[in-house]
């Protein structure tokens, strides 16, 4: 495969989130740009399967699996955006850069480069020599099967959550929300391990790509755009409720909840 090949991904995410950026401004709502990222990363998966020069096993399966998490968490997204006002934090970062167009077009297109850069690990497993399926693939299969159950659990139990009137103003302590803060975005990290084991095999420069996924998925929702600006604003509409679910539950891993004070 032509390395090329990722900067087309890279290009056709930029004019995805390019058309992304205009319906954000006629609808003023920017969670858009999620859906479309988590579309741009299944469609990247297909596209390294069909274009990649690995064996038929490793191509067969960064194309399911890559595309179906893409693809769930796309219509999971896009669900709220079509049927909620936007997110708390779109709204927050609208009144906090005054509604600035230039600086919302650079964050759409800065999610692009993003696509490119999430996509390298699918990129490393369509060129993964495997012809078969092997003990490695198994476990990344498990991995992935996993990650992807308790990430679809924890989305319908916040969102069973959210729909009843009384808990607004609450924060969820159900199910997996319990013990953790971040039950979603914990399974969305663990997702990334799976292409690490579906890779073995490959050349060992290539193999260290597949450790882009874990690592800068772990470092955005950690210190950048995720926990941060989620957290944030849970403070700003939960106020004490959320300062003790702070106190006594476990920020991304799950752990048992400390007693609160």
């Amino acid at each position: 495969m032509n390395p090329l090949t990722i900067l087309y991904v890279w290009i056709v995410a930029s004019l995805a989130m390019f058309i992304g950026w205009l319906i954000q401004r006629r609808t003023r709502n920017a969670g858009i740009v999620d859906a479309i990222w988590a579309a741009g990363m299944g469609a990247s998966a297909l596209f390294y399967a069909a274009v990649g020069s690995g064996g038929l096993a490793s191509r067969l399966a960064v194309a399911l699996l890559g595309s179906l998490w893409g693809f769930r968490l796309c219509l999971h997204i896009l669900a709220r955006v079509l049927h909620e006002s936007e997110d708390g934090r779109y709204r927050y970062l609208r009144g906090y850069w005054r509604d600035d167009q230039g600086k919302f077009f650079a964050f759409f297109m800065g999610q692009a480069l993003l696509i490119a850069l999430f996509s390298l690990p699918f990129y490393v497993v369509a060129e993964n020599p495997r012809e078969s399926f092997s003990p490695w693939c198994g476990i990344g299969v498990a991995i992935w099967i996993i990650s992807l159950a308790g990430e679809s659990i924890a989305d319908a139990q916040l969102s069973t959550f959210r729909k009843n009137p009384q808990n607004h103003g609450k924060t969820c302590r159900a199910g997996l929300w319990r013990y953790s803060r971040h039950p979603n975005y914990f399974f969305e990290w663990l997702h990334w391990f799976a292409y690490v084991f579906l890779v073995i095999g490959a050349p060992f420069p290539a193999w260290l790509l597949s450790l882009v996924g874990p690592v800068l998925m772990l470092a955005s929702l950690v210190w950048v755009s995720g926990i941060p600006f989620t957290e944030a604003q849970a403070l700003r509409t939960r106020g004490d409720d959320y300062r003790d679910y702070q106190r006594t539950t476990s920020m991304l891993i799950p752990w048992f909840p400390k007693n609160s004070p």
